[in-house]
């Protein structure tokens, strides 16, 4: 059983006209850090790529590489919708200092399964960082099969893991199969809260999953069970963890949920989002709380 990991894809702070808010950003990974979180994702889906430039995108890798300082493990996420920008980005987080980057596959067009292999050798063959692909079905259209991420892997040394974001662990569990007998360093994160001692089990790496932006102590707890076998706390996280879940059923998408969250924790941030997302209404604001009170986060 490999050592487990749980990484947070960490939400992106901004001021009210849409910057980057530096000090709250800052605190956010100050928080994780002190929570004891195995690693920090910048610019996951829960960090908000997808919504900013990328003048914006650096600055914000500029200041996560300098303040985190290898306090913590350190991914970016560098995908954008063509080549040339994510080459571009991956290698200016590279030359920043990021441990990795994590990249997932063009959105809107439904990709076959050539067309999504072109697009990572093309990559692969001109970024200087370790990669872990993302693959997120729901979001771009297509699908990581195991089959590519084979494929990718044995044409491409830098190709060093994957996150995983489907509910259905038999993917996942597929794709450490696939990938353990002639690559057993290969690291296959989950990318739901939930799945992640399934996912430890399997054979493969941890989880990074939204919802240790809000209690990273709760999931390095588990992470810690996990390597010290404490089947007993195990059970006990994850019953806890399952309930945090509905979390993401207050709002849609979750990430203004989660913000807010953070706040009523404590953390010097606003709830502030890129355009069109909606900050938590008065009703959904209730909701939290009582989620959280019973949960025993207030």
């Amino acid at each position: 059983m490999k050592k487990a990991q749980f990484l947070t894809p960490v939400v992106t702070a901004f001021d009210a006209h849409g910057n980057l808010d530096c000090q709250a950003n800052k605190n956010i990974y100050d928080h994780l850090i002190a929570g004891g979180i195995d690693g920090i994702v910048v610019m996951g889906s829960t960090g908000e790529f997808f919504s900013m430039t990328m003048e914006q995108k650096k600055e914000l890798i500029d200041i996560a590489v300098n303040h985190i300082n290898k306090r913590t493990k350190l991914y970016i996420g560098t995908s954008c919708m063509s080549v040339d920008d994510t080459v571009a980005l991956s290698n200016y987080a590279h030359a920043a200092g990021a441990d990795a980057v994590m990249i997932v596959s063009p959105y809107y067009f439904k990709l076959t399964p050539a067309s999504i292999e072109l697009f990572y050798d093309e990559v692969a063959s001109k970024v200087k960082a370790d990669i872990f692909l993302y693959n997120f079905p729901d979001r771009t259209g297509h699908d990581l099969t195991p089959a590519i991420m084979l494929n990718l892997a044995r044409r491409h040394k830098n190709i060093v893991g994957c996150k995983d974001t489907v509910t259905e662990m038999s993917h996942t569990r597929a794709i450490i199969m696939a990938m353990q007998p002639e690559f057993p360093d290969f690291v296959v994160f989950s990318g739901y809260d939930e799945n992640f001692v399934h996912n430890i089990l399997c054979g493969g790496g941890g989880c990074i999953g939204g919802l240790s932006n809000l209690a990273p102590e709760l999931f390095a707890a588990w992470t810690r069970a996990i390597n010290a076998h404490d089947f007993a706390k195990i059970e006990e996280i994850q019953h806890q963890v399952d309930f945090l879940m509905g979390l993401y059923d207050i709002g849609t998408p979750f990430i203004p949920i989660v913000k807010k969250a953070m706040m009523l924790r404590g953390i010097e941030m606003q709830d502030y989002c890129t355009l069109p997302f909606l900050r938590a209404d008065d009703r959904q604001c209730e909701q939290l709380k009582a989620l959280m009170r019973q949960a025993k986060l207030l």
